[in-house]
């Protein structure tokens, strides 16, 4: 230990004692090594013959370890071979960030969507697995999909819905997580048809919402049948303002025009 006066080095007969026996001990009493609070006594744990699996696993589940602890068992033999070591890791909030990224291409794919939700997850371990996610979802089928979009984060189902692929809308358009802004997003993108667009229209969850509404109706693609839904409740200066867009077809701008003939040309 370091004195408090002179900055030195003074010998601690005790943590001596702690460090010889985490370098010493059998299997059993290492896992009460592994629960010291000096992480000098825990590193010396990792020379330990009888380190195993299960013990990293179990000191894994610490909260209080180092970053140079961490990065010490990322770089451990049995790490790189022990699936459920890395998994183990990634979950520490104190793992370092480049160990994390170097880490989540060997994760399973509902490994990532889980870490997302993990109590104590950093917003930086979050990112990232949803980045790995994204990067994925080209290549993953169509079943692993739709169970990703029924579990996944906000930023996850919005690029799924932006897929515009039928199955997958319904399900996103029901996830709790979803967003406003990820439905405007894809009733103004290019892979929003007239079946999903009136999936939009039809969901008890969105149909009320005035911005999606006015998407809705923005839309050439939108089916004729919406505006008669939605332009009796829209306020008129909305519909005056619907009539000079520039994405209506011929025939949805022929109905907003009739709209406002009802209504006094006003």
């Amino acid at each position: 230990m370091d004195d408090a006066t002179t900055g030195r080095r003074t010998f601690d007969p005790d943590l001596a004692r702690r460090l010889h026996r985490a370098l010493t001990v059998g299997s059993e009493e290492l896992h009460l090594i592994l629960q010291d609070p000096s992480m000098e006594v825990v590193r010396s744990t990792l020379k330990n013959r009888n380190l195993g699996e299960e013990h990293l696993l179990a000191l894994l589940k610490r909260r209080d370890l180092s970053e140079d602890l961490l990065k010490s068992i990322y770089q451990l033999e049995i790490t790189a071979g022990s699936h459920r070591l890395q998994l183990a890791l990634v979950r520490n909030p104190g793992t370092p960030g480049p160990v994390v990224l170097a880490l989540l291409p060997q994760l399973h794919l509902f490994e990532l969507v889980d870490l997302c939700y993990l109590p104590g997850v950093t917003p930086d371990q979050k990112f990232a697995a949803e980045r790995a996610i994204l990067q994925r979802l080209p290549t993953t089928e169509l079943g692993n999909k739709m169970t990703v979009a029924r579990r996944a984060t906000a930023a996850v189902v919005g690029e799924i819905l932006k897929e515009g692929d039928p199955p997958l809308v319904e399900i996103c358009l029901a996830s709790p997580h979803l967003r406003e802004v990820s439905i405007l997003q894809f009733l103004n993108g290019p892979s929003a048809t007239a079946e999903t667009i009136a999936m939009i229209a039809r969901c008890q969850k969105w149909q009320l919402r005035p911005n999606l509404r006015l998407a809705i109706l923005k839309n050439r693609r939108t089916p004729e049948i919406w505006f008669h839904q939605f332009l009796p409740g829209m306020r008129t200066p909305d519909i005056r303002n619907l009539l000079f867009s520039k994405r209506l077809n011929p025939g949805q701008k022929k109905l907003v025009e009739e709209e406002l003939k009802r209504r006094g040309g006003r």
